[in-house]
């Protein structure tokens, strides 16, 4: 995996371990109230060089304005074309219909070294094929209920190293954990 780029997560989830409503939602995260915390991200995104996601997040954050990501941005989709992407995003977002091994082959020859990872099940299918060397991973003082997932299923057991822990005053805490590879 090293000489691949590698894939980095920084994500949020609700205390019952949610990413998104059921609907794809994600409006019970952007009604936190947290005032100014720095929770990281501007420090974790400049360490990057470039987004990977899945369709259901790009669907989710497209009609963001300003556009929140400085990045280049890869959606992973099989059935999006760039038609799918709103015209004032396009030079910097594309559809890649690659599997996650061949398309960080292709971000390496690039030039990219480190790609935030962003989705739940871009970000699964990503640790199952050992491209995830760490994550970030800040829990949301709110219960839904019922929703998305940030895990799924996974063809072996994935060992995790705490490596870092910030509690905020607006109750957010965030778990950094490396990904141990066999």
């Amino acid at each position: 995996m090293t000489d691949l780029t590698t894939g980095h997560v920084f994500i949020a989830m609700s205390l019952d371990g949610f990413i998104a409503r059921t609907d794809g939602s994600i409006n019970w995260l952007l009604r936190q109230d947290t005032g100014e915390e720095d929770h990281g991200f501007d420090a974790f995104i400049s360490g990057m060089d470039g987004l990977v996601m899945g369709s259901g997040t790009f669907r989710s954050v497209q009609e963001f304005d300003p556009w929140p990501y400085k990045v280049p941005v890869v959606v992973m989709s099989a059935s999006m074309t760039v038609d799918d992407i709103p015209e004032r995003l396009r030079g910097g977002v594309e559809i890649s219909g690659e599997r996650p091994e061949a398309l960080m082959e292709r971000l390496k020859s690039r030039g990219w070294k480190r790609a935030y990872v962003d989705g739940g099940q871009v970000i699964q299918s990503f640790l199952r094929a050992g491209l995830i060397v760490d994550m970030t991973v800040t829990v949301i003082p709110i219960l839904i209920g019922e929703g998305r997932g940030l895990f799924g299923a996974v063809d072996r057991d994935i060992d995790l190293e705490l490596t870092d822990v910030k509690s905020f005053p607006s109750g957010l805490v965030s778990n950094t954990y490396r990904v141990i590879t066999a």
